[in-house]
C-alpha cells in the first residue's frame, strides 16, 4: 500500500499577498508566455516566478533564490505542525454540467510503480522530466502537486471539521471554477483521513513527469524518507469526471489522406452525423468521430471487427484494446499514417483539442487537415487498464478542473 501522511506545508501568508487569488497559477504545462506575463502582473509573488522560472541567467538558480527570498521575507511560511489540507472545487465541465469535486493534499512516499502502491496511467517523454528535475534539484521542494486517484472515501473524515475551521482561501479562476482550501490541523481528523487512505492504491491522473522526477531526485539524494506532494481524489467522488482529448492531423498530405481513407474503408463502418454529434457516446464497439477538411462530412466510425485490434496490438490487455485512443493510435496514427511513438509524443503532425467545438473549428478553418474525435474514457476503464499493468497513450484522459499550483508547497527537507 502507498504510504500517506500529513505534512508541514510551506504556504503563502495571505495577509501579505492579499489572499491566494493574486499568487496561484494553473499547472506550468498549460501556461503560455502571455499567460505568464498576466500572472506576474497580478503579483510579483505569483508562484509562476518559481514554478515556471525565467531570469537572465540560469532560470533554476533564479527560482531557488526567489524561493529563499520569499521565505526570508515571510511571504511564504512553514507550518509548525503536520496537517492535511482539504480542497473543494465547484466547476462547470466542458459538457456544461455543474459539479463539485473533493480532494486532500497529503505527503506520499516515493517508491517504484507497482500493484497496491502507485500506478501510472499514461506514457511520458523525457523533455518535461529533465526540466522538472532541474527545478527540484534547485529548489528542494515540490512546487506543484501530483493529482492522484484512490479507491475509498476519506472526505467524510474531514468534512465535520470544515464546519468550524475557517477556509484558508477561496479563488474563482478564469474557467469559473471556485477553489476552497482548508487546513485540517486537528490531529483526530487528520489521522482519520490518513487511516482511510492507508490501504489505498494510488493511480496518477495528472503529473506523471513530476512523479518520475521525484523518483530520480530521491535516488540522487539518497533520501531515507523520500516523499512527494499529492492531491488525492476518490474514484467514488461524484464530482470526478474524465473528458476526452481529440486528435488533430496537422501535416496530412495527399498520400497520407489516401492511406487514412483506405484504412477507414477497410476496418470501420462509417455513418454520417451532424457536426454537433462528432464526439461519440460509449457503446459496445470502439467508436470515434472523423472530420476531413476537404470532404467536410462529419462521420461516426465504428470498428468493424475486434480481431483487427488483436492483430495490431498483440500481447496487450483486453482493457487496453477497448481504449479508443489506443485503437486510433495503432490503426490510424501509426498503422495508416506511419507516425512513430516519438512523433506522437513530440506533436509531429499531430495536435490536440480539449473540446469538440475547438477541434471542429480548427478543421473547418483549415488550421488542421482532419480531426479524430475521442469519447470520454470511463473511470472504470482507466482503473482496469492500470490494473493490467498497461499505460495509455498520451492525452487519453482530460481531468477537469486542474489543481492549481501555489495552494500549498512541500519542502523536501
Amino acid at each position: 500500500m502507498a504510504e500517506i501522511a500529513p505534512f508541514r506545508a510551506l504556504h503563502y501568508d495571505t495577509a501579505r499577498t492579499g489572499g491566494l487569488a493574486p499568487v496561484v497559477a494553473p499547472p506550468y504545462d498549460v501556461i503560455s508566455p502571455a499567460d505568464r506575463r498576466a500572472l506576474i502582473a497580478r503579483s510579483p509573488y505569483n508562484v509562476v516566478e518559481i514554478d515556471l522560472p525565467q531570469g537572465d541567467g540560469d532560470p533554476y538558480a533564479h527560482a531557488a533564490a526567489t524561493l529563499r527570498a520569499w521565505i526570508g521575507e515571510g511571504v511564504l511560511v512553514r507550518d509548525a505542525a503536520p496537517a492535511v489540507w482539504a480542497l473543494e472545487q465547484d466547476y462547470t465541465g466542458p459538457d456544461g454540467r455543474r459539479r463539485t469535486r473533493h480532494g486532500l493534499f497529503a505527503r506520499v512516499r516515493v517508491e517504484d510503480y507497482g500493484p497496491g502502491r502507485i500506478r501510472p496511467h499514461e506514457r511520458t517523454h523525457p523533455g518535461p522530466k529533465e526540466d522538472r528535475l532541474r527545478l527540484t534539484r534547485a529548489t528542494g521542494a515540490n512546487l506543484s502537486p501530483i493529482f492522484s486517484l484512490y479507491d475509498g472515501d476519506a472526505w467524510p473524515a474531514v468534512a465535520p471539521e470544515l464546519e468550524t475551521t475557517p477556509t484558508f482561501g477561496e479563488i474563482t479562476d478564469e474557467d469559473g471554477t471556485t477553489h476552497r482550501l482548508w487546513r485540517i490541523g486537528g490531529a483526530d481528523a487528520a489521522r482519520a483521513a490518513v487511516d482511510t487512505l492507508a490501504p489505498a492504491e494510488l493511480l496518477i491522473a495528472d503529473g506523471h513527469h513530476r512523479y518520475e522526477t521525484a523518483r530520480v531526485h530521491a535516488q540522487e539524494t539518497g533520501a531515507t524518507d523520500p516523499h512527494v506532494l499529492m492531491a488525492l481524489v476518490s474514484l467514488r467522488d461524484p464530482g470526478l469526471t474524465i473528458f476526452p482529448t481529440h486528435r488533430l492531423l496537422t501535416n496530412l498530405d495527399a498520400g497520407g489522406r489516401a492511406a487514412l481513407r483506405a484504412a477507414i474503408e477497410r476496418d470501420w463502418d462509417a455513418e454520417e452525423v451532424t457536426l454537433e454529434a462528432l464526439e461519440p457516446a460509449p457503446g459496445d464497439r470502439v467508436t470515434i468521430g472523423f472530420l476531413d477538411a476537404e470532404e467536410r462530412r462529419p462521420l461516426r466510425l465504428a470498428l468493424r471487427d475486434p480481431a483487427v485490434v488483436e492483430r495490431a496490438l498483440p500481447g496487450r490487455a483486453d482493457a487496453y484494446r477497448r481504449l479508443d485512443t489506443a485503437v486510433t493510435e495503432a490503426l490510424l496514427l501509426q498503422g495508416a499514417l506511419g507516425l512513430s511513438e516519438d512523433d506522437i509524443s513530440h506533436f509531429r503532425g499531430l495536435d490536440y483539442a480539449r473540446s469538440t467545438a475547438e477541434a471542429r473549428d480548427r478543421v473547418l478553418s483549415g488550421d488542421a487537415q482532419a480531426a479524430l474525435f475521442m469519447g470520454a474514457t470511463p473511470v472504470e476503464l482507466v482503473r482496469a487498464v492500470a490494473a493490467a499493468g498497461e499505460v495509455m497513450p498520451p492525452k487519453s484522459t482530460y481531468f477537469f478542473p486542474k489543481v492549481l499550483t501555489g495552494l500549498v508547497l512541500n519542502p523536501l527537507d
